[in-house]
């Protein structure tokens, strides 16, 4: 079997600081939490910016850029900045990133979520911070939106800084619109596509085996077998851990990470996204999977090289 990719989402736009006390915010906590999570056996990164004294989701270039800087001058990961971000921010302000340091890859997501949070809302008695509660109830009220202009346009900028895509699949007709990129914009589409199958978003695909299989056999159907590299995650606990299982035994790749999923075990916090790669480190080398390196991963998928980001 060919060897792991483990992704570790460092920590996400839908995370508030008061449900996640070990989510690192400032770019110094983030670095640390790379450096972390390389030396567990991740070999990409993802990355979400946050405003270092408030930890609210940021748009700012300069915050990003710090984050990745410092990532990429103290390990040799993949870096994956995301060009979602979070709720309420432009397709202009989310492809920044891109064309301002040329990742290897980044994130792209090629649909519109709904969503909302209004559990955590009703058990919150208290917050840290004055903006969180207003941000999460945006999740009901707003939808996250990316046309078909803009992924397109999303897509052509990415191709032209030389950095692949990482497609997010929420949902099964998200598989379609990706084999239409792939038909009709074949700069769009360096073989092999990466994607990442996402299981357990509010309206969107459950987290169950049957769903990841008929993903699948969706992608295959659409995509065509051997055209692409996938990497699944499972949002929550335990979906987290047993959605990367299957992602082992199918020779597909895993994400786990403090962006979508907060604990290690029932009701117990992780300390550190370190604490899960680890344990996804032992369940492959129980399946009888090799975990890739960063550099034997941008080989499985085709990427540039670090030496062509424009970061120092």
């Amino acid at each position: 079997m060919k060897k792991l990719i483990i992704t570790a989402a460092l920590v996400g736009g839908g995370v508030t600081p008061t449900h996640a006390p070990y989510n690192p915010i400032t770019p110094e906590e983030i670095a640390k939490e790379a450096k972390r999570v390389e030396d567990a056996g991740a070999a990409i990164v993802h990355i979400h910016p946050r405003n270092p004294k408030t930890g609210e989701p940021t748009a700012d270039l300069t915050v990003y850029k710090e984050i990745l800087s410092r990532i990429h001058n103290s390990t040799n990961l993949v870096i994956c900045p995301t060009t979602g971000l979070g709720r309420g921010f432009s397709a202009e302000e989310r492809i920044a990133i891109v064309n301002e340091v040329e990742p290897e890859i980044a994130s792209h997501d090629i649909g519109c979520l709904g969503g909302t949070r209004d559990k955590i809302i009703a058990r919150t008695k208290e917050w840290k911070f004055d903006w969180e509660k207003p941000y999460l109830e945006r999740y009901k009220r707003e939808c996250f939106i990316t046309t078909q202009f803009e992924i397109e346009s999303m897509a052509e900028q990415m191709q032209r800084a030389g950095t692949k895509p990482e497609y997010e699949i929420f949902d099964i007709g998200w598989i379609s619109t990706l084999s239409y990129l792939k038909n009709n914009f074949n700069a769009y589409s360096t073989l092999p596509l990466w994607i990442q199958f996402v299981t357990g978003f509010f309206g969107k695909v459950p987290n169950s085996p049957e769903q990841i299989v008929h993903m699948k056999r969706t992608a295959d159907e659409l995509l065509g077998k051997g055209t692409y590299e996938w990497q699944i995650i499972g949002i929550g606990y335990p979906a987290q851990f047993h959605t990367a299982a299957m992602a082992i035994i199918m020779e597909g790749h895993c994400r786990v990470g403090l962006e979508d999923n907060l604990y290690i075990c029932n009701g117990v916090y992780a300390k550190s996204n370190a604490e899960q790669v680890e344990r996804i480190v032992k369940i492959a080398k129980e399946l009888g999977r090799e975990i890739a390196t960063p550099e034997e991963a941008r080989l499985i998928l085709g990427l540039k090289g670090k030496d062509k980001v424009k970061l120092r």
